[in-house]
């Protein structure tokens, strides 16, 4: 069936579409193959040979790359369209994601761990830019949609990589290959899809080109863009923390295999549960900052509760930190947009001038963190969990709009 109605308009049917295909987007090019890690990291460990710092250190060296991807990706979604920018970053990202299971040593895995960086770091923002475009009325909505897209992915990405598909494909090293296939398989999808709405034929201005030289200027001067940057290099630096080490934590204080990747699924997955019901409420009630705030007191909360160790206390502290973690991001996401300067014409730059300050975060906070293990197992969720609480501080100084 067409897409495009006889007097030019695009269908309602195929706006649904590209929101699937955003979410799947989300779900395959990005969360999996990222998500894979800290579940396979024991096996590769043992076959290379690695430490836990230089665990760390693989596991927050693909954000390094994305600090600058990510403000790249965004700027050349604003002036080229989203529909370019995805189909190019999902088949590079698939390539080089695959490219990790070809390594030989630590070096090497860091390398490609690099390499893999640069690419999908320029996904979300054009994501999002997409629901902005799509969905300028439901831009809430959306945006929970495509997060929940991103918490699928991180739930099967755990739950499944290092406990099924690894025995089943025979290792890590296939794992990663398949995961690379299925992102070029997204990039090829969007390659095909149209670009922007149209209406009578015209193409809407929901997606203007932005030229290079003026959208990083325009943005840089909002005030309330910095402070959402600032929330986010202390919040993700205590989530990306977190989330690396949790299956390693806990399969060295002497859980299962099964119930320490259990853990981190169970995260993601009562994320999923809550992400799209999160933003409908912050839809309904008219604000984003003020459910920001205590999301990240919650995500604090939780990711302090895990270092107990317990087995209630952290399967507690796991359901309160990611109940509200890909809602919390669609809400941010939406925020972002809905800023008066900014809107979907800006929306690639400034997510990714915000990824900057996040990725800055995911690169230090693992190392950081897993360094402090030497002196308590417990001690890197307590020092991830003041980072979050420091990130707050950005959200009470955000000047909100009606």
């Amino acid at each position: 069936m067409s897409n495009i109605t006889t007097d030019g308009s695009v269908t309602s049917n195929y706006k649904w579409y590209i929101l699937t295909l955003a979410a799947l987007t989300f779900t395959t090019a990005v969360a999996i193959p990222i998500m894979s890690m800290p579940v396979l990291f024991d096996e590769i460990s043992k076959e290379l040979g690695l430490s836990l710092v230089q665990v760390g250190w693989v596991w927050g060296i693909s954000a390094l790359t994305g600090i600058l991807t990510g403000l790249i990706g965004g700027t050349l979604g604003d002036r080229f369209g989203t529909k370019r920018i995805l189909a190019v970053c999902c088949i590079l990202g698939g390539m080089t994601g695959a490219l990790r299971g070809l390594s030989s040593d630590y070096m090497t895995l860091v390398m490609t761990s690099f390499l893999f960086g640069l690419v999908p770091a320029g996904i979300p923002m054009n994501v999002h830019k997409v629901c902005g475009i799509w969905f300028p009325d439901r831009l809430g909505f959306a945006n929970g949609i495509v997060a929940a897209g991103m918490a699928l992915g991180f739930m099967l990405g755990s739950a499944l990589s290092a406990t099924l598909l690894s025995p089943w494909l025979g290792g890590w090293r296939q794992v990663l290959c398949l995961y690379g296939a299925i992102s070029i398989i997204m990039g090829i999808l969007w390659s095909f899809t149209q670009a922007t709405p149209v209406s009578g034929g015209v193409q809407t201005q929901h997606e203007s080109n932005v030229p290079l030289r003026k959208g990083i200027p325009h943005v840089v001067r909002v005030r309330n863009i910095w402070l959402v940057g600032f929330a986010m290099l202390g919040i993700n630096a205590c989530i990306e923390g977190t989330l690396g080490y949790l299956p390693l934590y806990l399969r060295r204080v002497g859980w299962p295999d099964t119930s320490a990747d259990a853990a981190l699924a169970t995260f993601h997955g009562i994320s999923l549960i809550a992400a799209i019901p999160i933003a409908l409420l912050s839809d309904r009630l008219g604000t984003r900052r003020k459910m920001l705030m205590p999301a990240t007191l919650m995500i604090a909360t939780g990711v302090n509760l895990i270092s107990f160790s317990t087995g209630n206390l952290v399967w507690l502290g796991v359901m309160v930190a990611g109940v509200v973690r890909d809602g919390f991001m669609a809400i941010l996401m939406t925020m972002i947009i809905e800023i008066k300067e900014i809107g979907a014409r800006y929306a690639g730059t400034a997510i990714g001038i915000v990824m900057i300050f996040s990725r800055t975060g995911n690169f230090l906070s693992p190392p950081l963190g897993n360094s402090l293990a030497e002196y308590n197992p417990a001690i890197p969720f307590k020092f991830w969990a003041v980072l979050a609480l420091m990130g707050c501080l950005g959200f009470y100084f955000f000047k909100e709009e009606k």
